[in-house]
Parts: C-alpha cells; structure tokens; sequence
C-alpha cells in the first residue's frame, strides 16, 4: 500500500500528527503494535498505562485518603450512626481493589475507543502490527501471526514513544520487581512498595499506593526527587508527599536484590559508600 504519510506508532504524537495531515488531505496510515486480544489499542503509553490510567487511580486514592483522613471532621463516618445529636460511627472506610481498577480500565477504554472513532472519521488506516524502517520511503509491518506486509510513503513520521527500563540487575519479573505498567495493576495494595528513582512516575505511583495504605519507600540517586525540577518545588513535593505517608532516601544506589523465604531485600550504598538494604 502507499500512503501520503505513514506514522510509526499510535500515541499522543502519532495519531494527532494522522488525523492533521488527513485533515490537510494526504492519505494516512498508522502503525500500532499494541494489543488486547484481538482488539488494537491505539493511544500508546500515556492513554493506555501512563498518563490516562494513574490519574484514575490517582482520583480514587485521593477519595479514599480524603474520607479515612478527613471525613470524621465533618461529621461524616461510617456504618451505623448520626441522626440529630448522635455521634457519627468514625470507622474506617475499605477500598475494594478490582473495582477501583475496572473504573480505571473503563476510563481507559472510552478514550482508546474514542481515538479509534477519530482515525475511522477521518479515513485513516490503521495497521496493526510492529513497524520496521526498511529505507527511504519503505516501511514493513509484522503483524501478531508473524505475516510481514510492505508498504510504501512520501513521508515517514516515528512516533514510537517510550517503555520502561530495566536495570541490568534487577530486571522486571512481573511479579516481584515491576514497572510502571504492572504497578497501575495491582490486585491489591501491597504491604510494602520499594520505588527505585524519584522521577514523576515512580512518585507518582508511589502516591497512589500510599494513600490506599501501602507503606512506600523511594530510593533516589541523587540528592532530590525530580532532578530537572527547580530544587524548591521538589523540596515541597517531597515534603507533601511525606504526609502522605512515604518515606525517602535520597544520594543512595541500589546495587541488587536478593530473595529468601519470600522475602526480597534490596541492597544499596548510602553517600558515604556504606551498605543499607529495604526489605
């Protein structure tokens, strides 16, 4: 197939660049490895399980800290209780995990299916599968059964966008070491959750957790949280997210993990080169 413009990669940048240049009248296709199921998921990381994804579990953490926080200064509790001149019942409020999450992936779903309504309005071809760069001008597409197809364009937009990193010594397992994609589902709160770097999505993450009752830890190598911040806003996030329950420890690397009886231990070094381990 030839197009005008094929885009490598379904995301905030590359369906926003198709449906301008459909807009402008160039034919558009747009490649997208993404996948559930049968069903492609156009959107990319930030609608999927970035951006979109933890701000929904961001809103249902604030409700929940809100209410076992601050409800009872109101007057408002839980169960049984209040009428005129009674005490409100004061109990805890619980979190039911699985549901708060469908909220989440039906927050997800509306708006990757709404992009999918816009590349059909606007006469783009979506082509699922994983885009290679062969030359000037030629793109093959590898779908999910392994079948490769070629197609050819005036002009070539990558627009492939980002996945977690590993370390080289701690690798993800999707179970006991994770990235973010693993953390916007867990299905429950952990009892203890070990954020290796103090960038926005570890913290961010790491915020949503500690409000529902996790106890969190954020081990930074450097001596700030979010280094590209201006020093004073990142002292006041760390000191706002300190209220929220998790704890720091910043100039520290962590050199490896090690597993026994269940239990994970990270070990690092402090600023002074002296041994400090998490469990």
């Amino acid at each position: 197939m030839n197009y005008d413009v094929l885009i490598i990669g379904a995301g905030p940048g590359g369906y926003v660049c198709a449906i301008r240049a459909a807009q402008l009248g160039m034919k558009v296709g747009i490649i997208e490895s993404r996948t559930d199921g049968s069903k492609i998921r156009l959107g990319g990381t930030c609608l999927n399980v970035g951006c979109i994804p933890s701000k929904a579990l961001l809103d249902s953490a604030e409700k929940f800290h809100e209410a076992g926080k601050h409800f009872a200064d109101h007057g408002i509790g839980f169960g049984s209780g209040g009428g005129s001149g009674k005490a409100v019942d004061s109990g805890k409020p619980t979190i039911d995990v699985s549901k708060m999450l469908g909220r989440k992936d039906k927050v997800v779903s509306g708006l990757t299916d709404g992009i999918a309504f816009l590349m059909k309005k606007n006469r783009i071809e979506v082509l699922a599968g994983r885009g290679e760069l062969l030359a000037a001008g030629r793109v093959a597409v590898t779908a999910a059964d392994g079948v490769t197809s070629e197609h050819t364009a005036k002009h070539i937009v990558l627009a492939m966008g980002s996945v977690p990193i590993e370390l080289s010594f701690l690798p993800f397992d999707g179970k006991d070491v994770v990235s973010s994609d693993q953390a916007i589902a867990f299905p429950e709160v952990p009892k203890h959750l070990l954020v290796v770097g103090g960038g926005v999505i570890g913290l961010e993450l790491g915020s949503v957790w500690a409000k529902l009752g996790a106890a969190v830890t954020v081990i930074e190598f450097l001596p700030q949280i979010c280094p590209f911040l201006d020093p004073d806003v990142a002292k006041e996030l760390q000191k706002s997210l300190t209220k929220q329950g998790v704890t720091f420890s910043l100039n520290t690397k962590v050199t490896g993990l090690t597993r026994k009886a269940g239990v994970l231990t990270l070990a690092a070094t402090d600023q002074a080169g002296q041994p400090v381990a998490f469990t």
